[in-house]
């Protein structure tokens, strides 16, 4: 009888390397939400991937930034806890430009990361569609001439290329033992965060500049109810008195488009329909607010 491998895995990386895509593209279905805008995922997200022979517990963690924020402190906790927990590193590097190339190759905490001894490291060449092929294996050529990785792979999670070689190679590198979850468990996280973070995604989508980083969404009711419509109902938190007519928009306009681009998202992951209500609350200097930020659910839990 085959062993069973078994594991936790932490995906790291700079803001917009595509860890969420790859999470998602894992898992065969969204979990983590995905924009363009970089420092989109804020808390780890557990993904869990189960098969026959193994089972993998994905901690997706926010993208690694300098901290300009209480907020960013909090992920940066986050981050080192991951790291704490895993017992295989994903590391994302985004190769579709030199640029960003350097970016991590130069940043200080990928650097501490990739020094350490103790956590076997799978190092992920990610966006290589973008660049051509011999360009492709000549960074794979050159990260495996470092000798700090278990594997270099190039691939592209937007299109699913050389997802299921990474899993082999994560695979490989777990342990043995009995699975966490039951198997057909895909995430640890409840309804309710998925759903606020549905709404923060298309708040990113939507509104421009400072306002998606300067927001927070809470759901203060969720009802399931069997002969109507599900009710939930979330608020919108912003930093200042002027971002709350932005939200808002002339006539409530920007409001009602992003509760109707919400409420879709919403029934397509819940595949049931639901009755949603946005309101928009002002927290002054929240991301700065150490008891708003632990009632948020940030920061580690001690």
């Amino acid at each position: 009888m085959n062993k069973l491998k078994v594991g936790y895995v932490s995906i790291i990386g700079l803001p917009n390397v595509g860890k969420s895509t790859l999470l998602n593209s894992i898992l065969k279905q969204k979990i983590s939400i995905v924009t363009p805008k970089p420092q989109t995922t804020r808390k780890k997200i557990l993904g869990i991937l189960t098969e026959n022979n193994y089972q993998i517990i994905f901690l997706d963690t926010p993208g690694i930034v300098k901290p300009a924020y209480l907020l960013h402190e909090k992920m940066l906790e986050e981050i080192n806890e991951s790291i704490k927990d895993a017992d295989v590193i994903v590391l994302l590097f985004d190769v579709s430009s030199e640029g960003r190339i350097k970016e991590s190759e130069e940043n200080e905490n990928i650097k501490k990361l990739i020094e350490q001894k103790t956590k076997p490291i799978i190092l992920a060449l990610n966006k290589v569609d973008s660049v051509t092929q011999e360009q492709a294996q000549q960074l794979v050529n050159h990260y495996e001439r470092l000798n700090k990785f278990k594997a270099v792979i190039p691939m592209a999670a937007s299109l699913n290329f050389n997802v299921d070689r990474l899993i082999q190679e994560i695979v490989e590198l777990l342990p043995e033992g009995e699975k966490f979850y039951p198997d057909d468990i895909i995430s640890e996280a409840s309804e309710r965060f998925f759903v606020s973070e549905i709404i923060r995604e298309k708040i990113f989508e939507l509104y421009e500049d400072e306002i998606p980083y300067s927001t927070e969404v809470i759901i203060t009711d969720f009802k399931e109810r069997t002969a109507s419509k599900d009710f939930i109902s979330a608020e919108i938190v912003v930093e200042r008195d002027s971002q709350k007519p932005i939200i808002i928009g002339k006539e409530g306009k920007a409001i009602k488009k992003l509760g109707e681009a919400a409420r879709k998202a919403i029934e397509e992951f819940l595949q049931k329909e639901v009755y949603l209500e946005l309101r928009v609350k002002v927290r002054e200097k929240w991301r700065s607010n150490e008891k708003i930020l632990r009632y948020f659910g940030y920061g580690v839990k001690k």
